[in-house]
C-alpha cells in the first residue's frame, strides 16, 4: 500500500508505510504542529474491532483530564494508555463502534 500511495497518488510514504506532514501555516516554534498517515496491516488489532478500516487521531493538551471527562459523560474509553517517545496515548469508542486515538504529544513534537 505504501508503494501504491507514493506511486500513484505522490504521497511520500516510507517503507514503513508512513508520512508525516508538517503544517505551514499555522506552526510555531512551540507548537510545530504535524500531520500523520499510516497504514497498518489488514489484520492489525491496532485500529479497533475487524470492521473498521480506519482511526481518527486526534492531538490533545491534557490526556488523563480529557479521559476523565470522557468517562463522566459516559463515552467509553479504554482503560489502556501508552507512553512512548512520541508522546501519551489513549483511545475512546465512538457510538458506532469506532477506536478514536487521543495523543498528548511528547514535549517537542
Amino acid at each position: 500500500m505504501a508503494a501504491w500511495y507514493r506511486d500513484n497518488l505522490g504521497v511520500p510514504m516510507s517503507e514503513k508505510g508512513t508520512v508525516t506532514f508538517h503544517w505551514l501555516d499555522t506552526a510555531t516554534n512551540e507548537y510545530p504542529g504535524t500531520t500523520t498517515m499510516a497504514l497498518f496491516a489488514q489484520d492489525t488489532k491496532y485500529i479497533g474491532e475487524p470492521h473498521q478500516r480506519t482511526m481518527l487521531n486526534l492531538r490533545v493538551d491534557d490526556l488523563v483530564s480529557l479521559m476523565a471527562k470522557l468517562k463522566a459523560r459516559g463515552v467509553e474509553v479504554l482503560p489502556d494508555t501508552e507512553d512512548s517517545e512520541f508522546g501519551l496515548f489513549g483511545w475512546c469508542v465512538d457510538p458506532e463502534g469506532n477506536r478514536i486515538e487521543l495523543w498528548e504529544p511528547a514535549e517537542g513534537m
